[in-house]
């Protein structure tokens, strides 16, 4: 280690990689450059597919066989590593340079205990002893947070949740003290709560070991909180790099500011300021335009100028604040947004769907694992929910994972059939009917799109007749052409072309996919969609024009929207009643307005300081909720939050760990189940707040 090293941490420049196959080659990046300094944290942002982890697996060498450096060079403390021998990586890798990717699992051996793994680290790379390393070990499980550090050390990977097997992934980077850490999308699997923590613990973590980062992330709020410069990569190339306040305030390219303008920021509203998906399709590796990537999708570009050759960086007039645009200067940045069309938010209808008093309980066997000794225990997935909906309305369900979100969704799908109480549609009682037994226009009626447009399609039939199955099995149209002419219609509702309908679904991207899905739900006109995280797993622009697509669909056939979701930006945006759930509880219940201000269910305020914002002008109240969701087989007694609610200690007399907190109505129907004295809620201050001028 180059001790005293007080130049670029990390160095590329120039780079271009690219993947071969038998037919071509594929360039994956093209004339990259970044640079990481000590102790600084570098994001790097775009849409799927842009090439930010194809620059981390090249940092790593590790492009695998068809991968290649064409030219270019990635310097790590002024060491060319390209230049290295295998050896020389060898002792780089997991030492100097570690990498925590996506998904926790990948990185962790299931047949070997947390101590076990975590030791491996120093003693493979600083020849330390066992005892010292089991030493180190617990002094980093320390570090990041987790209960009782001893256990953990001697539990198997699958006896930890997502969280928690992340901060031990975490945690074995951190084993050896690198240099620089690269995060590839490292929260995206996690709930927002969870995400805040692991957020917090990374910038405390880099702070305490002086580590520089690469942090990848296609989440803008995401990279404001973490890192000190930003660089947008789109279609394999740098299109701007500078500081977080340079870029989120003084942005010089063209799609960095479409990039924003489809976030749903404060203040975005899907009836007055809808908010802007970027035109047309991202460009696949083999067939860029000439000129400007963005050139097809650019609202200024000039014909003759930006396609007629490559566009290099240029600086801006601000230090360190570059952009591959050729018209910067000529842009007015400030110019108002031209509005899209503003809607009429129309008024919600009657009563569709009504649910009282319903549970959801499992019985499991209480040590299911080694086979059961006749023991049972409850699984209380749902307790006494109780809402109606509206027609024409979306209502948000919001929560962790666990809270028991699916599993309302899943009985009112009729997948799964209530323990107690009652569904209600059109004053029809559904909850003990399964879906084997339901009518044909119930099904109709009640339609879902999934979170995973990859799992929901079959790949071996093409999108018309995945669409045409559907209208067969609700007995739509009266013959072959009838359904193939509204399976056109339907293609032309989601807005994609009609020649779809002869691709095949791997033709197609995550967003086209997702919406072949909702073609489908929509195949029966269906009356009531619940749409489960629909927009997730996508892109930030093609999340915009989704969302848009949902409202456009729901304001043309009234439809009612249940959205679940954890993403708080978008329920604010899109829906016109929140519902929030935790540990099978409804805690609060209220139009969008009364659930995003004061006073808030102490679980909500959480929730809300938990959720990235990309916006500098924004303030919020830091809370970071200290521990895991409480197991639904094993809950707290009394009040469901009260094991990790910041206000408890202000109820006497321990009444929040003794009794489950009735249901309040406050004003205008907005319901808390809180032990809270009204005086104390009157107390609460807003958790976001716009800064003045």
């Amino acid at each position: 280690m180059t001790d005293g090293y007080d130049g670029p941490i990390l160095e590329i420049e120039n780079l271009s990689i690219s993947f071969f196959t038998r037919l071509r080659e594929i360039p994956a990046v093209m004339d990259f450059s970044v640079k990481v300094m000590p102790g600084e944290a570098v994001g790097l942002v775009g849409e799927s597919g842009c090439g930010k982890s194809t620059v981390a697996l090249g940092v790593m060498q590790d492009l695998g066989k068809n991968g290649k450096i064409v030219s270019g060079s990635i310097k790590f403390k002024g060491r060319d590593l390209g230049a290295m021998s295998m050896e020389e990586l060898r002792d780089i890798r997991g030492s100097e340079i570690a990498m925590i990717y996506q998904e926790p699992m990948a990185s962790l051996n299931p047949a070997m205990k947390i101590g076990s793994q975590l030791m491996e680290v120093p003693i493979v790379h600083k020849g330390v002893s066992k005892s010292e390393a089991y030493d180190r070990a617990l002094q980093v499980v320390t570090d990041v947070k987790l209960p009782d550090p001893k256990r953990m050390l001697d539990s198997y990977p699958h006896q930890l949740s997502g969280g928690q097997q992340q901060r031990i992934v975490i945690a074995m980077a951190l084993m050896a003290e690198p240099s620089l850490l690269i995060l590839d999308e490292p929260t995206t699997a996690l709930d927002v709560t969870v995400e805040a923590a692991v957020v917090e613990l990374v910038k405390e973590l880099g702070a305490k070991y002086g580590t520089s980062m690469l942090f990848i992330s296609h989440n803008l709020g995401l990279v404001l909180e973490t890192c000190d410069r930003l660089c947008v990569m789109y279609s394999g190339e740098a299109v701007e790099t500078g500081s977080i306040e340079a870029v989120f305030d003084h942005m010089q390219h063209p799609y960095t500011q479409a990039l924003f303008r489809s976030i749903p920021l404060p203040g975005a509203d899907k009836n007055a300021r809808p908010l802007k998906a970027i035109p047309g399709n991202f460009p696949l590796p083999h067939e860029r335009p000439n000129g400007c990537n963005f050139g097809p999708r650019c609202d200024y570009f000039e014909a003759g100028r930006c396609d007629a050759q490559a566009i290099p960086m240029a600086a801006t007039s601000q230090e360190r604040h570059d952009t591959r645009c050729l018209k910067f200067q000529e842009i007015d940045w400030n110019a108002p947004i031209v509005q899209g069309d503003s809607t009429e938010k129309p008024a919600p209808g009657r009563v569709v769907l009504k649910m009282e008093n319903l549970r959801k309980y499992y019985e499991v066997a209480a040590n299911a694992l080694f086979g059961s000794s006749g023991e049972k225990k409850v699984v209380k997935a749902n307790e006494t929910l109780s809402f109606e909906a509206r027609e024409g309305e979306t209502l948000a369900i919001v929560g962790e994972s666990g809270c028991g979100k699916s599993t309302f969704a899943k009985v009112l799908m009729g997948l799964e059939t209530a323990t107690e109480g009652k569904i209600l549609l059109d004053n029809r009682e559904i909850q003990d009917i399964p879906i084997e037994d339901r009518d044909t226009s119930t099904i109709a009626d009640i339609q879902m799109v999934f979170q995973n447009p990859f799992d929901t399609l079959n790949p071996s039939m093409t999108v018309g007749r995945q669409i045409i199955r559907a209208l067969e099995v609700f007995g739509v149209g009266d013959s072959d052409a009838a359904r193939r002419d509204r399976m056109l219609t339907l293609l032309d509702l989601v807005k994609l072309p009609r020649a779809f309908a002869d691709r095949m679904p791997r033709q197609l991207s995550g967003g086209q996919k997702q919406r072949v899905g909702i073609a489908r739900a929509f195949a029966g006109d269906a009356r009531i969609v619940v749409a489960d995280e629909p927009v997730s797993a996508l892109d930030v622009s093609v999340q915009a024009a989704v969302t848009d697509l949902l409202m456009e669909i729901q304001r043309e056939h009234k439809t009612t929207l249940l959205f679940i979701s954890h993403d708080l930006s978008i329920v604010r945006y899109l829906s016109d009643r929140v519902m929030v759930m935790y540990l099978g509880h409804v805690v609060e219940l209220g139009t969008t307005d009364q659930v995003f201000s004061p006073p808030y269910h102490p679980y909500t305020e959480a929730l809300l300081s938990a959720v990235p914002i990309a916006d500098t002008s924004i303030e919020k109240q830091h809370i970071v909720l200290e521990g895991d969701i409480p197991s639904a087989m094993n809950p707290p007694s009394g009040c469901p939050f009260q094991t990790r609610c910041r206000w408890k200690s202000k109820v006497p007399g321990g009444l929040c760990e003794q009794e489950i907190p009735p249901v309040r109505t406050l004003s205008h129907g907005h319901q808390l189940k809180c032990h809270l004295s009204d005086a104390q809620l009157n107390q609460m201050e807003p958790v976001i707040k716009i800064a003045a001028e």
